[in-house]
């Protein structure tokens, strides 16, 4: 059956993409501004305010005066809001699919996917009353109590990535807030509507002005929210490089940050493996989103004498995927985000086939790909032969191409994934449950899939990775998410024996 996205609010997809500031759309004043796209056309579609320091200052300022009342909430009241927060994102996905449609250029059912995995982490945060519980130890010494409690931060912000401008932002805001944080979400400024339209349905589930506000712009709204003494932490996702700009700024500016970046995501198949499984994996991992998630399958490790017969697998499967703009029902894979980002891509397989791959698909010759008006698509691709050392092996490519690379073993497949300088995600295809246990126990990487190839977890375990695919102490969403919003404060009381109160409170007293 194919799906047919709502057309979206018209409010969501104004010409012009403004702040969220106690609880209200407003426009910038910085004169500053930047174009956002439709992928499936290349035309520019709307422009997007980048914020002045000015405009962080007063960002910041409503939501610090939003946190002392909205700490003070009950934690029954914030779970009810909560569930509106949920009811209102599920009943209301399709006009949310239809913005990431027309800003990132997803087809339906990416478009939906995300939105599903994003709805787990408000379900998630709907729950969180049982993991703010502290610990209790009564007489620790002489009539003495000690106990545990855990406080929110008071102003933390998200910045978020282009690629899932609705999921990770529910990552994020939606633990935030309800351990009694107020949240400023700094949404990429390549598809800002998604920011605006959740910033809308928060309010109309009964969340008071300034507690969740939206920041449009640039680095000038990034560093301000780094530097701003009243933040008081940072997620992030994004690329590594700025990932790690974001853990040293903010961190040198006293700030706990949580900075996921980039990755190069490794497949292992071993020789006794269902090829065709594999396959199906390693083609549904490679081309979904159009390659742009940081836990794409980018690389897949042929061990053994099965890479020929693997190659073929994937090959067969490749012209069935139908490449299209998202307002197609049929459309399995979209267009990437910019044209910037798809020359980017493209780049890689000619760098590949100079350097020695094969280039088995090439998808640079796209029949919706116009070099000068189209829409910045990109067809599948698949390079074979590919080795370490060369640029399509040892950067992210974060597009629609697959690179198999043949090694003799298990022991050269787990020492090129541990000597990878990324660590998010892998996973291996065997029928063999010690070489699966065998693999997770040798491998030095946060997300591990034994037959699944894209191991992100569900939303009560915690997603991140090793090495430098994150910078800072704590994953993000679950339980780390909770620790990361929260700090922990030891009580120690002592109180009089109540017999010796001059009070008389009906106490036996010893004659």
């Amino acid at each position: 059956m194919t799906q047919v996205l709502a057309t979206p609010a018209s409010a969501a997809l104004a010409d012009r993409v403004t702040h969220w500031i106690d609880g209200a759309r407003v426009p910038s004043t910085s004169g500053r501004s930047g174009p956002v796209y439709d992928p499936a056309t290349g035309r520019q579609a709307r422009t997007v305010d980048f914020a002045s320091a000015e405009e962080v200052a007063r960002a910041v300022a409503s939501a610090k005066a939003a946190f002392p009342a909205w700490r003070a909430t009950s934690i029954s009241k914030r779970t009810e809001i909560m569930f509106n927060i949920r009811n209102l994102v599920a009943e209301r996905r399709r006009e949310l699919a239809a913005i990431l449609t027309a800003e990132h250029g997803k087809v339906p059912s990416d478009a939906l996917g995300e939105i599903a995995r994003g709805l787990e982490n408000l379900e998630f945060a709907c729950g969180i009353a049982q993991l703010l519980k502290g610990s209790y130890s009564e007489q620790a010494s002489g009539g003495v109590d000690v106990y545990q409690i855990r406080q929110p931060l008071g102003v933390v912000a998200g910045i978020t990535p282009f690629n899932f401008p609705a999921m990770v932002p529910m990552w994020m805001f939606a633990n935030a807030i309800m351990c009694g944080n107020t949240f400023i979400l700094k949404p990429s400024e390549k598809d800002p509507s998604a920011a605006l339209f959740l910033a809308e349905l928060v309010r109309e589930a009964g969340v008071p002005d300034g507690v969740f506000t939206v920041l449009q712009g640039d680095r000038i709204a990034v560093d301000g929210l780094l530097e701003h003494p009243d933040v008081k932490a940072i997620s992030f996702v994004g690329s590594t490089p700025i990932a790690k700009h974001i853990y040293e700024t903010g961190t040198r500016n006293g700030k706990r940050v949580q900075a996921l970046g980039g990755a190069k995501n490794h497949m292992v198949v071993l020789p006794d493996a269902d090829l065709g499984m594999a396959a199906d994996a390693a083609v549904s991992a490679a081309y979904g989103s159009a390659g742009e998630r940081c836990m794409a399958i980018s690389v897949v490790l042929a061990v053994g004498d099965i890479g020929d017969a693997l190659v073929d697998e994937i090959r067969a499967r490749l012209p069935k995927i139908k490449v299209g703009p998202g307002t197609d029902p049929s459309a399995e894979m979209g267009p990437l985000v910019t044209r910037e980002h798809r020359d980017k891509v493209a780049s890689y397989l000619q760098s590949g086939a100079d350097q020695g791959a094969r280039l088995v698909v090439d998808g640079r010759e796209h029949p919706l790909y116009d070099p000068s008006t189209g829409g910045f698509f990109l067809g599948v691709s698949l390079m074979d032969h590919v080795k370490p050392g060369m640029d399509s092996y040892e950067n992210e490519i974060f597009g629609p191409v697959l690179q198999v690379v043949r090694v003799k073993d298990y022991a050269e497949a787990v020492r090129l994934i541990n000597e990878s300088p990324y660590g998010n995600g892998t996973a291996i295809f065997t029928r063999d449950g010690g070489a699966a246990r065998q693999f997770q126990f040798d491998i030095e990487v946060g997300m591990v899939g034994i037959n699944v190839p894209i191991p992100v977890p569900v939303a009560y375990y915690s997603f991140g990775g090793w090495k430098a695919s994150l910078f800072g102490d704590l994953h993000m969403y679950g339980p780390e998410g909770i620790a990361f919003y929260t700090r922990s404060k030891v009580v120690t009381s002592r109180w009089p024996d109540p017999a010796t109160s001059k009070v008389d409170l009906g106490f036996p007293r010893t004659r």
